[in-house]
């Protein structure tokens, strides 16, 4: 299923732990595929308009796929309000967040990094207000 002009469905519920532990990682409600679609045209599509490809490395969880990834109980991934995207590298990742935090209407971005590798959360809410809340997470 298409969610904009250039992401699918399927690009947020791939997950290589759901497959290495037998998860089945799929959307349950239609709202949780119309907040993908949100976050896809708020965010993502323009971010990619920009910079052209993005790779999501986690994009909606099902519970058990939260619980097995250690996300916390209220993760927007859950409600299909979220995504985490690749970065080439640091300076890409620089002019990501810079684009986002003008150019976007976004409830969440955190620029993450563990263990040596970064990536970026990025969240809209749909039907509630954007907090447009920006953080750092290093662990």
């Amino acid at each position: 299923m298409q969610l904009s002009n250039n992401f699918r469905l399927s690009e947020f519920t791939r997950s290589d732990t759901a497959k290495r532990l037998g998860i089945v990682n799929e959307c349950s409600s239609v709202e949780q595929v119309l907040n993908l679609a949100h976050l896809c045209h708020m965010v993502l599509q323009p971010l990619r308009d920009r910079f052209g490809p993005i790779r999501i490395t986690s994009g909606y969880r099902c519970p058990e796929l939260n619980s097995a990834v250690g996300g916390v109980k209220n993760s927007q991934h859950l409600r299909g309000e979220a995504a985490d995207i690749h970065l080439p590298s640091v300076e890409k990742g620089k002019e990501y967040l810079s684009f986002l935090k003008t150019l976007t209407v976004f409830d969440q971005l955190i620029w993450e990094e563990n263990k040596g590798t970064c990536w970026i959360h990025v969240s809209a809410k749909r039907l509630a207000g954007n907090r447009r809340e920006i953080k750092n997470i290093i662990k």
